[in-house]
């Protein structure tokens, strides 16, 4: 009989020191409670508890990549689309994120969740495709002010995808082509308005030194001349002209 009770004591004994016993890897942390009260953070390594008096929760460290579900955002320009994107935090204080909320990761993702459709909803469709960077910037500063209660840290916001409707689409395609058109007619009449101004300033130096005409005239008969066609059509100059016009007043006169 006394060999029984000391077997079921060493029995009890045993099993005391393996549930009072627990081993934190290098990222992981224990935040401790003693008869209910928040006590200390322990690890990483051995920890050993007082069993029935402490009990231990732990806390994973590492980085914490979370998928936030396909958000409906309705852009500023009244454009319907399904926007999903990735969350990357971390816990930075274990004691913080177990006693200040009751589960971190449920609430960050559901934090992101709104957060997501409030900025989004802020803008329209065009910065959406073409400011994603500052839009990710732009969440991830709210996202991390406010989860900084819960000891957490959000280091990355990436939005993955910004799906629209395919009439949507369409007419997107019909905007980007009519930007297109207009930029190619800007370009064109503002090539023509500098072709004019260079007229302009070729007539004017032509009017002041009267044989940079004469320099013209030539270059026209060498580029003529170069041509193989039966018909040359030689260009009369203007000053000859004049000069003509001038010996027949003279012979009026």
């Amino acid at each position: 009989m006394g060999l029984t009770v000391m077997s079921f004591i060493a029995i009890v004994v045993v099993m005391l020191v393996f549930t009072a016993i627990r081993i934190l890897r290098e990222y992981e942390r224990g935040v401790v409670f003693q008869l209910g009260r928040f006590w200390k953070v322990k690890g990483p390594g051995l920890i050993v508890l007082i069993p029935g008096i402490q009990q231990m929760v732990k806390v994973d460290l590492r980085v914490v990549v979370m998928d936030v579900p396909p958000q409906d955002v309705i852009s500023r320009d009244n454009v319907s689309v399904k926007v999903n994107a990735v969350v990357f935090f971390r816990v930075i204080d274990p004691e913080r994120a177990i006693i200040q909320v009751e589960d971190f990761y449920a609430a960050t993702n559901q934090l992101a969740q709104t957060t997501l459709r409030s900025v989004l909803g802020k803008h329209e469709l065009d910065e959406m495709l073409a400011e994603r960077d500052k839009l990710n910037m732009d969440i991830q500063k709210i996202l991390d002010s406010a989860t900084d209660a819960w000891g957490i840290k959000v280091t990355t916001v990436e939005i993955k995808h910004v799906d629209i409707d395919p009439t949507m689409v369409r007419a997107i395609a019909q905007q980007a082509e009519a930007e297109r058109t207009r930029r190619a007619k800007v370009i064109h009449a503002d090539g023509e308005f500098q072709a004019a101004e260079k007229l302009v300033q070729a007539a004017e130096l032509i009017a002041r030194r009267p044989e940079a005409m004469q320099l013209r005239y030539l270059q026209t008969l060498s580029g003529i001349a170069g041509e193989k066609s039966n018909t040359i059509v030689f260009p009369l100059p203007i000053d000859l002209m004049a000069a003509f016009s001038d010996l027949v007043k003279k012979a009026k006169g």
